[in-house]
């Protein structure tokens, strides 16, 4: 990426998608747990029931892989391999540790997106821009502060959490550039053909069961998490600075939290409205913020 890019006035179908893209995405952990097969291979069958869905919208939308340009191609190609890495240490990590720990850790990506906005952009944020940092880092931090249980028993896990959220920052960052001059559906698509190819082997060799008894999990993790969660996401990269996504990336963990009430019986504490709502806020502040900076 450029040292600095200007980032178009963004569509409130834009801003729709990148909201309704981190809801998608905060059902994966639950639907990782039910699932029967292993974690790698669990990774595997979310991209490769997802693929032929996003190949068949993108070539609809007009994508013929023979028009992208060789460079491009092979940093989707790299994009895949980010995002590998990132699911398989994020579905190791799920097992590890406990979910709240998987979820605040892996969300590392908003803060080094939020520094890397800061950096790209050659100065400090706006007051607005600042304000909506200090609320997103704030709520989250007191909505997972309960559920955060830094110890020697997840010590394991909580590591491959972060080494998950610092793979989804590069695979952003790759999908950024990319969607700068591509179509996202199938952008997508080969970046999750990509990862798939790497991690069926990868499972394979660990020796983990593969083929499922139960496919309704695996059917509805590919839905939700890749098809409607990353292909909102990455229909919504181009329209936003990298400060904004990784902000909105903070959405997962407040509703990672209402999931696992929903699904688990987790209760919530008064905390984890005020830090849910905290979050909701500090992206209503940066999307006035960056209407206010477009001429």
């Amino acid at each position: 990426m450029t040292a600095k890019q200007n980032y178009p006035a963004a569509p409130v179908l834009a801003f729709a998608a990148l909201i309704a893209g981190n809801v998608c995405v905060a059902f994966g952990a639950p639907l990782v747990r039910l699932a029967d097969t292993g974690p790698i291979a669990t990774g595997f069958w979310r991209l490769a029931l997802a693929v032929p869905i996003l190949a068949f919208i993108g070539y609809r939308a007009g994508f013929r892989i023979r028009a992208m340009p060789r460079p491009m191609l092979g940093l989707v190609l790299l994009a895949g391999f980010f995002f590998a890495i990132d699911i398989i240490a994020w579905h190791f990590g799920i097992f590890k540790t406990k979910l709240g720990n998987a979820t605040l850790l892996a969300n590392c990506a908003s803060l080094l997106l939020a520094i890397y906005g800061i950096i790209l952009a050659r100065k400090l944020p706006q007051p607005l821009q600042a304000m909506a940092i200090l609320l997103a880092f704030s709520g989250a931090a007191m909505l997972m502060g309960q559920s955060l249980d830094l110890s020697p028993e997840h010590f394991e896990g909580d590591v491959l959490s972060l080494i998950a959220g610092l793979f989804y920052t590069f695979y952003l960052l790759a999908m950024l550039r990319v969607r700068g001059s591509s179509e996202s559906w199938s952008s997508l698509a080969l970046a999750s053909a990509s990862a798939a190819m790497f991690m069926l082997p990868v499972a394979w060799i660990a020796g983990e069961q593969i083929m499922p008894g139960n496919w309704l999990p695996l059917i509805a993790l590919a839905i939700s998490s890749q098809v409607l969660g990353q292909g909102f996401l990455t229909y919504a990269l181009p329209h936003f600075s990298p400060l904004i996504i990784g902000l909105a990336l903070l959405l997962q963990p407040a509703f990672a939290a209402f999931v696992g009430w929903a699904a688990f019986d987790e209760a919530l504490t008064l905390l984890d409205y005020v830090g849910g709502a905290m979050v909701m806020a500090a992206l209503v502040l940066v999307r006035l913020a960056d209407a206010r900076s477009k001429p």
